[in-house]
């Protein structure tokens, strides 16, 4: 199938002009000033565009993500990993919803493990796991987090080495997601880890990385090791959001080409008080990533396609789809 997309304003993601785009299939075939040639071609379509887990018991438990959820947003690719629950959600079910979404078209890719440390797997060990199944492409883990398992650098280190030694096997870019708690130690194990091993520090990837001036403080730290920090975009009712934190990280100095941000997406946001008791929950949606690109650009002024990229090329890098997801240009999926 033929469709050519006329009078684009091209972000892919750095702003590349009016263009016209062709697509072949599931691909982009040409990016160029004037594909107007190719509207003789027969049966082209030619469109101008000018005009998680449960914190207050099982009732509490967030729904599964919907389709129409990610696609509204602009979300066409995903990757899942569990959260705190790992007993009454089962890696099972989430490469079960993965495969639904591939077949209505989606690019979905999951992650083995959750909180806890030994991490819960589907063959019995990670290594095996993103080994053996096309669709796994790392481990969640969490440090500083009263929910994890308080994991030591040297586990932390372990679990990183099994995830590069399986993902260089079955050809694929994996990594390690660190949910980040707000506990005092923040990226120390992950420093630890990184500074007593020889793994490189893109082996990790910690997530919320906005809890506190603090944690914002070691992920540009991390980011300046050349690692990637991820910064979990807020609620859509925050006045300043998430935007604040990548803001603040970017004023340290961190390298804009290594920040991400996720939308935690059906992730459970519990509630604490001061004693460590869940005292409410809600959870969150993809919309939540619109939100936080529109408070980069009107409130703190961040260029649109700086902030463009930590939505689509930066963590499409971090996956292992460089070149493939989140720009614009012949050879890259159309969706």
């Amino acid at each position: 199938m033929l469709k050519l997309l006329k009078n684009c304003s091209v972000y892919a993601p750095k702003y590349a002009g009016k263009k016209d785009i062709l697509i072949m299939g599931e691909r982009i075939h040409a990016v160029a000033d004037d594909l107007s040639a190719w509207q003789a071609a027969p049966e082209i379509e030619v469109y101008d565009i000018n005009g998680g887990g449960g914190e207050q018991g099982p009732v509490s438990r967030t729904p599964e993500i919907r389709l129409s959820e990610l696609t509204l947003n602009g979300v066409t690719t995903v990757v899942s990993p569990l959260g705190t629950d790992g007993i009454s959600r089962s890696l099972e079910n989430l490469l079960f919803k993965c495969r639904a979404l591939e077949h209505y078209g989606l690019t979905c890719r999951i992650v083995t493990g959750n909180y806890r440390y030994p991490s819960p797997t589907l063959t019995g060990d990670v290594a095996r796991d993103i080994a053996l199944i096309g669709e796994m492409i790392g481990v969640k883990i969490a440090i500083s987090d009263h929910r994890g398992s308080n994991v030591t650098w040297q586990e932390l280190a372990r679990l990183g080495t099994e995830v590069r030694v399986s993902s260089m096997l079955s050809g694929k870019k994996g990594y390690v997601i660190i949910h980040v708690g707000s506990g005092k130690d923040r990226l120390k194990p992950l420093f630890d880890a990184v500074e007593n091993s020889e793994l490189p520090a893109d082996t990790f990837l910690p997530t919320h990385c906005c809890r506190t001036a603090a944690l914002i403080s070691d992920a540009v730290k991390f980011n300046q090791m050349g690692g990637t920090a991820d910064f979990t975009a807020d609620t859509v009712e925050s006045e300043n959001g998430t935007a604040a934190a990548v803001y603040s990280a970017l004023q340290q100095g961190a390298d804009p080409a290594r920040i991400t941000m996720s939308s935690d997406a059906c992730g459970s946001q519990p509630k604490f008080d001061a004693n460590g008791s869940c005292i409410g929950i809600t959870y969150t949606t993809p919309e939540t990533l619109l939100c936080e690109l529109r408070r980069l650009k009107e409130i703190y002024g961040v260029p649109f396609e700086t902030a463009l990229a930590f939505f689509t090329e930066n963590p499409a890098r971090v996956a292992g789809f460089a070149g493939r997801k989140g720009v614009i240009r012949a050879g890259a999926d159309a969706d």
